[in-house]
């Protein structure tokens, strides 16, 4: 039953209460709401306004687990059929799309007038372009590409009260005023819903390259030296990302440390960049090199790495957990070893990846849950002694309990919380989500 205060606040096939109980990931809601317009959420964030109900967002839950203190809150405001394509700008390179929309919907779709959203976030055919955009989600290939905050140039947010705002526009040049858009891009939904997003285009590279480098030692000073030496050179890498052994033996079938260096342009420049990275490589370091198709198919397995969402394991034994570390880029390496090393004192599997250029790591971890607590907070400690930070990116509800998600509140947080304060003063929208519990 609908609860009866609800009726008529949207047609009845939009309205059902949810018969979850106790989702291991939390982030749930007692009365599930689905939108298929703006109109929609504007009217379930008007009543929740009024009546003090906490609303939680969800679309694709591939970002189920990452964030939130609360199991369930009164309504899950689903945005999965709010989806399609609102304007796609070909010659101006813009697209604005509704934020249920998957990105392989999107690379789709623009690819049939060769282009591409230059975002590689993982499970591109889960993942909605509107979490996307709110946890600031971003691949291996930020590096050249950038992440979300950098491509996004409009969008439409809707209020906790129900008003509809527009932030940025339709057009590339725009530069008037403060951009708006970074304050939600990564707020993690905490601050308004975006209801449309505009976001910059790039032409469909003419072709792709990815060169493996092998390290058979692990030589962590060898990786890094040769790191500063295409970072400083005149190539232009996509990615310069390093593999752990265990996800580079699922990619490469090498039970070694590898760097994943990907080009993206004219045939001819392609190859003459990666007779470059032939041309100097390190002693003892193997090579090998996947061209056009077979690129490809190994990004897109790449992005198939770690929980999703929906393939967490009953077995306890086997719980997931994934951790983002920022770093400096060329500590990239060290937070690699040291993830490893302390898996073996904690007990727990992982696998690993970094950007030697961007400094992002990600590790997914496996193991007993009372293990990963510890082996999150021994590795958190670690980032943090090489002025990094730590963010669980998921993990099951009954750990976000024991561990702290965003780590420490940052010296700015006074900042965010007044900025929480003044879009949503009752506190309704994914409350207790973002940093501080906010």
């Amino acid at each position: 039953m609908v609860s009866p205060d609800l009726a008529g606040l949207l047609p009845k096939v939009q309205m059902k209460p949810s018969h979850e109980t106790r989702h291991p990931l939390g982030n749930g809601g007692m009365q599930i709401m689905e939108a298929h317009s703006e109109a929609d959420i504007s009217k379930v964030l008007e009543y929740a306004n009024k009546y003090d109900k906490t609303v939680n967002i969800v679309s694709g839950g591939t970002k189920r687990g990452y964030g939130g203190a609360i199991e369930q809150a009164d309504i899950l405001l689903s945005l999965a059929k709010y989806k399609g394509i609102v304007e796609h700008s070909a010659g101006d390179l813009t697209l604005t799309v509704k934020p249920g929309t998957t990105l392989k919907e999107i690379t789709d779709e623009v690819g049939k007038k060769g282009q591409r959203v230059a975002l590689d976030a993982p499970w591109p055919e889960m993942a909605t372009i509107g979490g996307i955009i709110a946890a600031n989600d971003s691949g291996a290939k930020r590096l050249l590409y950038g992440s979300a905050r950098d491509l996004v140039i409009g969008t439409r947010i809707v209020y906790a009260d129900g008003n509809v705002i527009r932030t940025g526009g339709k057009v590339v040049k725009n530069v008037a005023g403060y951009d708006m858009n970074k304050l939600f891009i990564g707020s993690m939904g905490t601050l308004g819903v975006i209801s449309e997003i505009t976001i910059k285009l790039r032409p469909l590279p003419k072709y792709e390259g990815l060169s493996l480098l092998y390290f058979p030692k692990g030589n962590e000073q060898k990786i890094r030296e040769f790191s500063v030496f295409i970072l400083d050179s005149m190539m232009e890498p996509v990615s310069i990302e390093l593999l752990n052994p265990s996800v580079a033996e699922k990619m490469t079938g090498k039970n070694h440390y590898t760097l994943a260096i990907s080009f993206e342009d004219r045939e001819n420049a392609v190859l003459d960049q990666e007779n470059w990275v032939d041309e100097h490589l390190p002693g003892e370091v193997e090579h090998s090199v996947l061209h056009a198709e077979e690129a490809r198919q190994w990004w897109e397995r790449f992005r198939h790495i770690g929980p999703n969402g929906y393939n967490d394991e009953k077995n306890e034994a086997d719980t997931q957990a994934a951790l983002k570390i920022g770093s400096n880029n060329l500590d990239v390496p060290v937070i690699l070893e040291t993830a490893e090393q302390l898996s073996k004192v904690y007990q727990v599997s992982v696998e690993a990846h970094g950007g030697v250029g961007h400094g992002i790591s990600r590790i997914f971890i496996k193991g007993f849950p009372e293990n990963i607590v510890l082996y999150i907070k021994a590795l958190r400690s670690k980032a943090e002694e090489r002025n990094g930070y730590a963010v669980c990116t998921h993990l099951p509800f009954k750990l976000r309990e024991l561990v702290n998600v965003w780590g420490e509140k940052p010296s700015y947080f006074a900042l965010l919380e007044g900025i929480k304060r003044t879009n949503d003063p009752k506190g309704n929208l994914n409350r207790q989500r973002f940093v501080g519990g906010i």
